[in-house]
This record gives C-alpha cells, structure tokens and sequence, in this order.
C-alpha cells in the first residue's frame, strides 16, 4: 500500500513529463465538468445524463480520496473551501438519480464546481509560468466567473424555474450581467421581497469583483515568491534582490525576460 501511495504522490507532485501530463489530465477534466453543468443547469435531466452525473461524481469523488491519501495534513485538506464544494458536488450526482422529483437546488449544488477552478488555478500556477506572472488579473476574473455563474443558477432557480429550457437560463444569466453592471435596462425584473434583496447582493457584491478585476489587470505584475528573509511575497517578475529588506532571491523562471 505504501508503495502504491508513493506512486499516487508522485503523480500528483512529481516533476516527470509522466506526472505532468497526469496533472494537464486532472486540468482539463476539471475544466470540462464546469462547462458541462453550466451547460446542462437548465437542461430537464434524462437516463443518459443520469449516467454521464453519476460517472463524474465518481471521478470527482476518486480524485478526492487520492489527494485525501496522499495529503501530508489531511485535516486541512478536509476543510478547504474546494474540498467541501466537491463533496456537496459529489453527493448531488450520486444522490439524484434516487430522487424522483427534479429539485432545482441540485442546479445550484452542482454549479458549486466552478469553486474547483481555484484549485485549478493552483495547479497551473505550479505548471506555467505565465499563469504565476498574471495571478492577480486570472484569479479577479474567475472570482467574478464563479459569482455570475452562481448566481446565475440562484436567479434561475428563484425565479425562472417556471420556464425550462436554455432560453429561460440565458434570461437568468442576462438579468444577472444586467443587474451586477447596474446597467439596469429594465425589461427584466424581481418583483418578490426575496428577489429583491438579491439584486441589491448582485449589484453590491458584482461591482466590487468589477473593480477588483479592473485594478489587477492595470496595474504593474508581480509574481508570487515568498522571501527567505522578510517574508514578502509579491515581486517583480526580474526581482534579483527583494525591495523590502535587500534578501537575494532566487525566483524560477524559463529562461526569457529581461536578458
């Protein structure tokens, strides 16, 4: 059993061409199962995609229990925010094909997958240098990526559950752009006390993550590397010494920049 760990770990952590293809895998799947749910929230379920849920729940699930296995602190795996959201995911695939109603806050749980890009983020961070030097700017943009398409999944549950089909996801998905820019054309709007109150959380919430995205992406890069000395971890990209405390640094880097 140890040694079928160590192999599992290596996969995940390993630095072999072998062990980075694993990873792009792991990538890619994650990237098409948050494609997949947002593509199928308002889609009636069926037998075929019955089966297609339950094979992603079980995929999802054994990626879990291979980083559970391998993690040195486990404990902290457990209560990491991706972690929880994968379990809530996992349970709403395995569960439904047992349920016979079609409940509308399965859209929701499962659009919960979209927290997994942080994890992702993670990983490709580890993998491309071009990913470490934009950080800020792609973790803005898929803050703000995660909380429409949430959120869009709540509007349409809350009020447009009445009308399936895509054409009723697409209006969800239009009153929310439409409400977090405070465009505000009006053709759509909430009526209930409830729908209100959660405009007034789009507008608010949206308008920071807008914000946040636009200062990350105009100001100057840094890349993520923590100082030996002072602990700083934000440099320049071509930082040979760290500016607050002169420490030199030793940041990764493929080999071009300033030459």
């Amino acid at each position: 059993m140890e040694h079928m760990q160590d192999r599992i770990r290596l996969l995940y952590t390993g630095r072999s061409h072998k062990a980075q293809l694993f990873r792009y895998g792991l990538i890619a799947f994650d990237a098409v199962t948050i494609l997949y749910f947002i593509a199928t929230a308002a889609i009636q379920q069926t037998p075929l995609m019955n089966i297609i849920n339950t094979l992603i729940g079980l995929l999802i699930l054994a990626d879990f229990a291979a980083r559970i296995w391998i993690a040195p602190n486990r404990k902290k795996v457990l209560f990491q925010i991706y972690t929880v959201a994968d379990l809530v995911v996992v349970a709403s695939l395995l569960l439904a094909p047992l349920i016979t109603d079609d409940l509308a806050f399965l859209r929701i749980l499962r659009g919960l997958r979209l927290i997994h890009s942080y994890h992702l983020i993670r990983d490709l961070r580890r993998e491309s240098r071009f990913f470490r030097l934009h950080e800020d700017a792609i973790y803005a943009a898929v803050n703000l990526f995660v909380f429409i398409f949430v959120t869009t999944s709540i509007v349409f549950v809350v009020a447009f559950e009445h009308r399936p089909g895509f054409p009723a996801y697409v209006d969800a998905l239009y009153f929310t752009v439409a409400t977090l820019t405070t465009t505000g054309f009006g053709d759509i709007t909430m009526t209930t006390t409830t729908g209100k109150l959660l405009s007034v959380f789009i507008m608010v919430v949206g308008v920071a993550l807008f914000v946040q995205l636009a200062r990350a992406i105009f100001q100057p890069s840094r890349i993520r590397h923590k100082c030996p000395e002072c602990g700083l971890t934000r440099h320049d990209p071509d930082a040979v010494h760290c500016k607050h405390c002169g420490e030199l640094l030793k940041i990764e880097t493929d080999g071009m920049g300033s030459g």
